[in-house]
């Protein structure tokens, strides 16, 4: 059940439910949002819920320390950086639980090395291994709201790790995960998923459900509504989640809220003769990549990605042309900002399986693709990648 099956807030049968919150960077962006944000948390908590918030950094905030660090170094240590990156979180909650206490609300706020949220050590995009529950647990049980930092947690060696970006989706998610939470509400600056970009199609329009597999391409194809680690380890553990707004009302009833933005199900639709196409997303940020002249044979392709992914760099769109005399052309892509780190990758690898290797590359590619599902739930029609990709290639090395 959902938890607007599990409680019903105007009516007698109330269920305290354990819910999640996440605000984005928007969400935050002023102490008065913030204040926004401790009046809506306190109306959940005052109604009998338990609550756990998960909160971004303020908008800006993050980029503003990272261009510090690259005023000082045009490569600055990815350990360093996380250190760096992560107090932008520790700022928020530090100021949410404050703004809480304004409420008359018992809150306390935690880092993720002091819950503690286990990553790996890959700096900068780690992946969380772990979430001990307990201390968390403790604190609902006592009655406080428990205020987390999302976009961080530790590693192995007491290292301070980020998620990359987007972090605090995948946070938010995981934590509802880990203590079993019954609803995971992802508060943002839009008001749910769009069939598109309203800012580029003026008459796109909400959906008020989207399965967690529709969710998931759109977050893959470029939809900035989820990041899509967070939609992966939704699917994966099974978290209920719900996009919806935070520049409502925050007093806004309870029962309009739970019943508004969109919900990310796992319901399939009834109607499943009928291909339905659910959205279509872009992505402006993407770097393409063509590797030329690569033998042809058996496990080249993970000679050449592999490295990449063991760099938990995101690699999408994969095409191999047909080979001749031999040899062929390898093209895939990045997300913009992992270009460069790639590329050299891509020079430390490639060089011993192919023979003077050669690299036409772009740091700008846009592709487009129609979320098209038909009864098995496969792509109804090809990508779309625009005619700059193809016309703005320059050679890079």
């Amino acid at each position: 059940m959902y938890f607007q099956e599990l409680c019903t807030i105007a009516g007698v049968d109330k269920k305290m439910a354990l819910i999640v919150h996440k605000y984005g960077g928007t969400s935050m962006g002023s102490t008065e949002r913030i204040k926004n944000v401790a009046k809506r948390v306190a109306k959940w908590h005052r109604a009998g819920h338990r609550v756990v918030v998960v909160p971004s950094a303020m908008s800006g905030e993050t980029n503003r320390l990272l261009g510090l660090a690259r005023e000082i170094s045009a490569q600055p240590n990815p350990r360093e950086l996380d250190m760096l990156a992560s107090t932008g979180e520790q700022a928020s909650v530090a100021l949410l639980a404050i703004a809480l206490h304004g409420e008359d609300i018992d809150a306390v706020s935690y880092t993720g090395w002091q819950v503690p949220v286990k990553t790996d050590s890959a700096y900068t995009k780690a992946r969380i291994e772990s979430i001990d529950d307990e201390r968390i647990l403790g604190d609902l049980d006592a009655g406080r709201v428990v205020v987390i930092t999302g976009f961080q947690g530790i590693d192995d060696d007491g290292n301070i790790t980020t998620l990359g970006r987007g972090g605090s989706d995948t946070s938010a998610v995981a934590i509802a995960a880990a203590i079993e939470a019954d609803e995971c509400l992802i508060y943002t600056d839009v008001d749910g998923v769009y069939t598109t970009d309203p800012r580029v199609v003026e008459d796109a329009r909400r959906l008020d459900k989207i399965t967690f597999e529709e969710m998931l391409e759109m977050a893959s194809l470029g939809s900035k509504v989820l990041q899509i680690r967070s939609v992966e380890f939704a699917g994966k553990y099974r978290v209920k989640t719900r996009v919806l707004s935070s520049l409502t009302d925050p007093l806004m009833p309870l029962e309009q809220e739970i019943n508004s933005g969109t919900l990310i199900t796992f319901e399939e639709d009834s109607n499943m003769e009928a291909a339905v196409i659910s959205g279509i997303a872009f992505a402006r940020d993407e770097a393409k990549i063509t590797i030329l002249g690569v033998p042809d044979k058996p496990g080249i392709a993970y000679q050449i990605l592999g490295p990449v992914a063991d760099a938990n760099i995101d690699v999408d769109m994969i095409i191999q042309n047909q080979s001749v005399d031999g040899k062929t052309d390898f093209t895939f892509t990045v997300p913009r900002g992992d270009y460069q780190r790639t590329l050299t990758l891509l020079n430390d690898s490639v060089k011993p399986h192919v023979a003077r290797p050669a690299y036409r590359a772009t740091r700008r590619c846009r592709r487009c693709r129609w979320l098209a599902w038909a009864c098995a739930r496969t792509w109804a029609s090809p990508a779309r990648c625009s005619a700059r990709c193809r016309k703005r290639a320059s050679t890079s090395r």
